[in-house]
């Protein structure tokens, strides 16, 4: 609203509005149209709708923000909603408006999360969405393509899978998508080459195809690298969001830098670069670690570290940090000042407890800093959602680290992703009916067509847990 009021655009905007010419509000197209709104604020909006945009309410139990999958309840006639029916749309937000009856005569849609909140608006040729249609596959591109009413019914939040790409540049110079073991990406051969599971645009598109609900671009060399040098990766991202219409991650090398001409770049100039090249979120993680261990040290919020900067200006739903953890047992769980946990198998030693010991640098280095007290930090210090991985996990095929990602999950009101050790379908019903994990994420049994994404949400379905299809 400051951008469209400087620029004389706020009045303008109202009056086309008003005049009821065609118009399409995305997310923030749709919260400017009420008289105000609490985020950074309270903010004057245009007035044309009845109410205030206010923050969703997490003490019902929902993670703040809402991010994923919902379907929505149409409540009247809207042309552009005819092919969604039963069908899931794509949110990422923490603020939403409530239906009442003094705007009752706009609301198309509602969707419930923890409350019903307005999830469509329409009159004559003015529609806005809370959603995100270019993100929301085939049936959100029917959405921009404004086609005729339909019916469908409210769903709950449906578990998201996602497919990661671990992108880097082999031996040759050539970006690859490869996968570890334990975060080994080399062949166990003589020549002890990168492995090499694919081209990431070509996969990515595939995995759009296939059903996946987001997809995960990781480079994993970058915290090596000068992010804004790496022209190939900025070229990826660029490439895959012109036919990937569902929700583009980027992570590696996230944080300020200085280049080697002495030219200094912020983390928030290296994340704007991503945003620009197609990326919806980014992901930060040893940057992350850093800022957490000094909040934990200082308990002083200082605004500078790069989760800090990119979260207020983009949002904290634009915001992902990657937790790269590593189980140590304990005999005693008096013998860390962390948060310790009583484990479901028990060490080499028989030792009944473990702290999940948080890393760095590719999981190259132990921090003194555990799993549990780093996504706390994070999480005050803005992040929207958070990637737990498990290195001991990393590869093997044995299913999800239960007992991290439900410490976690439930210590957090942010959405928690699932990551690392999928090796069958039954590994993703467990995590999500054993923890209170949002998302399941994969990369190895999706490269190698071990096990196919519509294997997975099929036998999600039969399990009676909500999915996108």
């Amino acid at each position: 609203m400051d951008v469209l009021n400087k620029t004389g655009m706020g009045e303008a905007l109202s009056s086309y509005i008003e005049q009821d010419r065609p118009f399409l509000g995305i997310c923030l197209g749709l919260q400017l149209l009420f008289e105000s709104s609490d985020e950074n604020g309270p903010v004057k909006g245009l007035g044309l709708i009845p109410g205030v945009v206010g923050r969703f309410d997490s003490s019902n139990g929902v993670r703040v923000p809402h991010i994923g999958w919902n379907a929505i309840q149409i409540t009247r006639e809207s042309q552009i909603l005819d092919d969604i029916g039963n069908r899931h749309v794509y949110f990422v937000h923490s603020y939403r408006a409530m239906p009442s009856d003094d705007n009752r005569e706009w609301v198309s849609s509602t969707c419930n999360y923890g409350d019903n909140f307005i999830a469509s608006i329409r009159r004559g040729n003015v529609h806005a969405v809370q959603f995100h249609p270019e993100k929301s596959g085939d049936v959100g591109l029917s959405v921009l393509r404004r086609q005729k009413p339909a019916q469908g019914k409210a769903s709950e939040l449906a578990k998201r899978v996602i497919a990661c790409l671990d992108v880097r540049t082999n031996d040759k110079g050539d970006l690859v998508v490869t996968k570890g073991d334990q975060y080994d990406v080399r062949e166990h051969t003589k020549e002890n080459e990168v492995r090499n599971l694919g081209k990431p645009v070509d996969l990515a598109g595939q995995y759009y195809k296939d059903g996946a609900d987001e997809v995960s671009f990781l480079n994993i060399t970058g915290f090596r690298d000068f992010p804004l040098g790496d022209l190939p990766m900025l070229q990826v991202l660029r490439h895959a969001s012109e036919n990937v219409f569902v929700p583009l991650t980027v992570g590696g090398g996230i944080r300020d830098f200085t280049d080697a001409n002495g030219r200094y770049y912020s983390s928030l100039e290296v994340a704007a670069e991503y945003f620009r090249s197609g990326a919806d979120k980014i992901s930060i993680g040893s940057d992350a670690v850093y800022a957490a261990e000094e909040y934990l040290k200082t308990k002083v919020k200082s605004g500078k570290s790069s989760l800090e900067q990119i979260s207020r200006v983009y949002g904290n739903q634009a915001v992902v940090v990657s937790i790269d953890p590593r189980r140590v047992y304990l005999k005693d769980p008096k013998d860390v000042e962390f948060k310790s946990i009583r484990v479901t198998n028990p060490g080499p030693n028989g030792e009944q407890y473990a702290w999940y010991q948080c890393t760095v640098n590719g999981g190259r280095e132990g921090r003194p800093i555990g799993a549990y007290e780093l996504a706390k930090a994070v999480e005050e210090l803005g992040a929207g959602e958070i990637l737990l991985n498990c290195i001991d996990c990393d590869g093997q095929g044995k299913g999800f680290d239960i007992d991290l990602i439900k410490l976690i999950s439930d210590a957090v009101s942010i959405p928690v992703i699932a990551s690392s050790g999928a090796g069958a379908v039954e590994h993703f019903s467990e995590v999500f009916s054993k923890t209170n994990a949002s998302a399941a994420l994969a990369a190895g049994i999706f490269h190698r067509k071990e096990v196919p994404i519509q294997s997975v949400k099929e036998h999600l379905l039969q399990e009676g847990i909500e999915v996108r299809m």
